[in-house]
């Protein structure tokens, strides 16, 4: 049945089907993105698809590939009432990923909102129309998408003045000294390095911990 929407899809959008594949039980269209927007109305209207349920939005960089677009904007749909699912793509955005843009489909399924603020966030890809359209899980300030593929994984992300906002609950800053790059581990193990020796409350603690697994045993 999946099989067949991507029939109706491609014969209400002549031409703007680009192409259309089935891999590990996941029927897919790739789009033109100037009909992204149309194409999920459609998915989501026609009483022969009804695809009621959105279910999952992301994107992948193809930096490493060559191809231009760079980027895949992958959307995940299925249908309640028919029981079937496809997953619709388009591509955006040159080799260096500027206009990277889609329409967005906040309008069609309210669900995507967060979906794309994420896309947003972390590969730097504009959706037109959103309502809400900022970061969401880095801080305003940060420079860069870290999750595009030319990311430099030991960048060190600015500092920035401690916001003194009442009733949240938050830690005091970090020092001026304790940036720390986006993808370094931090973990205690991996900064004192094995051999490295533990305070009185430390070894207090795991001893407990110890007695306890023996215990159990």
């Amino acid at each position: 049945m999946s099989k067949k929407v991507l029939e109706l899809l491609t014969a209400q959008f002549p031409g703007a089907v680009l192409e259309t594949h089935s891999q590990f039980g996941d029927d897919t269209a790739v789009l033109d993105p100037a009909v992204w927007r149309d194409a999920a109305l459609f998915l989501r209207n026609d009483p022969r698809t009804l695809m009621n349920m959105f279910v999952d939005l992301t994107a992948v960089d193809y930096l490493w590939r060559g191809d231009v677009p760079r980027f895949e904007v992958v959307c995940h749909l299925r249908s309640l009432e028919r029981n079937h699912r496809i997953r619709i793509k388009a591509r955006v955005g040159d080799e260096e990923g500027n206009g990277a843009e889609i329409d967005s489909i906040v309008p069609v399924w309210k669900g995507a909102n967060w979906f794309e603020r994420e896309c947003y966030d972390l590969l730097g890809i504009v959706f037109k129309g959103h309502p809400d359209l900022r970061r969401i899980l880095m801080y305003p300030e940060f420079e860069g998408h870290p999750l595009r593929k030319d990311y430099p994984a030991n960048r060190i992300q600015p500092l920035i003045p401690f916001r003194d906002v009442p009733n949240t609950g938050k830690l005091p800053p970090f020092g001026p000294d304790e940036g720390m790059s986006f993808g370094r581990q931090s973990h205690d193990f991996a900064l004192r390095g094995p051999g490295a020796s533990i305070d009185g409350d430390e070894a207090v603690s795991n001893g407990k911990r110890a007695g306890a697994l023996e215990e159990r045993s």
